[in-house]
């Protein structure tokens, strides 16, 4: 017996986002780790994977092949429109490590956060509460830059008045020359940013899901608030705010290059982030899983290889 057995007519039904099937998505999982790197039919051309033995090469490669673009793009004169995320964040002190070596200042990048936690109203944290992402930015990665650091003009945090600028603001830069590179992490229930699986019911169309450029007050999912409770809040579920601004796949799937990140992996063997990245990768893209439209663009996924399993039951 198992879940896809015992479902039907629970009380779990409609737990899940709409449109999700669970025997296909179970299919997306191979026994053999191997099998994750099978190119899929829909995989973008110069879409990679980049497999990371352990969690602090993860945060090396990722934080280096985030630093390499920035000092590329400067190379070339070229203005940079960089989608930050906050989560995964062990590459931040890498970039700042990188950049700082080779003496690369960053005042050519516009930096904008993907989203932020609120209410349903799309009010945010003060930025000098910690567990905003603007106190995390600002402590992880502009702070520490110091003098090469992106100028505070061009840093945007997706608060209620500033969010809905991104579309303009993003579309002057790229029609001015300058490229955009998506950083991403991949959530529990495979949302980008922080939009969410269950919003794809609300659209008559792919077309229309894909032209939202974003959201205030997004409702999230239960897994996303119970993921954050593991990962940010110290378990304390009653802390983790049930909204959040965020961007859209207007935005994230516009991007000149994508760089991703999964290393959602515990202790002890336990990890909450394989499932994620199998059907990330081996499901068709789907708007009921946001993640999968992330391989039909080119870049790079670095991921922790312990995600790929096997992924077969243990008592931990």
């Amino acid at each position: 017996m198992n879940l896809l057995t015992t479902l039907t007519g629970s009380m779990m039904e409609g737990f899940f986002p709409p449109g999700w099937d669970l025997a296909k998505i179970d299919r997306c999982v191979d026994d053999d780790p191997t099998k994750i790197y099978e190119r899929q039919k829909w995989w973008h051309k110069q879409f990679q994977l980049v497999p990371c033995a352990v969690p602090s090469d993860f945060d090396m490669m990722l934080g280096h092949e985030i630093a390499w673009t920035i000092k590329r793009s400067r190379d070339a004169g070229e203005k940079l429109v960089m989608i930050l995320p906050v989560g995964p964040m062990g590459m931040y002190r890498w970039v700042v490590y990188f950049l700082t070596e080779w003496g690369v200042p960053t005042d050519h990048v516009y930096g904008f956060n993907m989203d932020e936690w609120s209410d349903a109203k799309g009010n945010t944290l003060p930025p000098t509460n910690t567990g905003s992402f603007q106190y995390a930015m600002e402590q992880a990665f502009y702070g520490p830059l110091g003098k090469l650091t992106i100028p505070k003009k061009q840093r945007n945090f997706a608060t209620k008045k500033n969010l809905p600028t991104y579309p303009s603001q993003i579309g002057e830069l790229r029609a001015a020359g300058a490229k955009l590179v998506v950083i991403f992490g991949i959530g529990r229930v495979c949302h980008i940013a922080f939009w969410e699986p269950h919003f794809a019911a609300e659209f008559s169309s792919e077309a229309e899901w894909k032209t939202q450029p974003y959201r205030l007050g997004a409702k999230l999912h239960p897994l996303t608030i119970e993921q954050n409770a593991i990962t940010s809040f110290k378990s304390r579920t009653t802390l983790v705010p049930a909204f959040a601004n965020t961007i859209g796949p207007g935005i994230f799937l516009g991007a000149d290059k994508i760089i991703g990140g999964a290393d959602g992996a515990l202790s002890r063997g336990m990890m909450w982030q394989g499932l994620s990245l199998w059907m990330t990768l081996r499901h068709e893209p789907a708007t009921c899983i946001p993640s999968t439209y992330m391989p039909t663009q080119p870049g790079k996924l670095f991921f922790y290889q312990e995600l790929a399993g096997p992924l077969v039951a243990e008592c931990n």
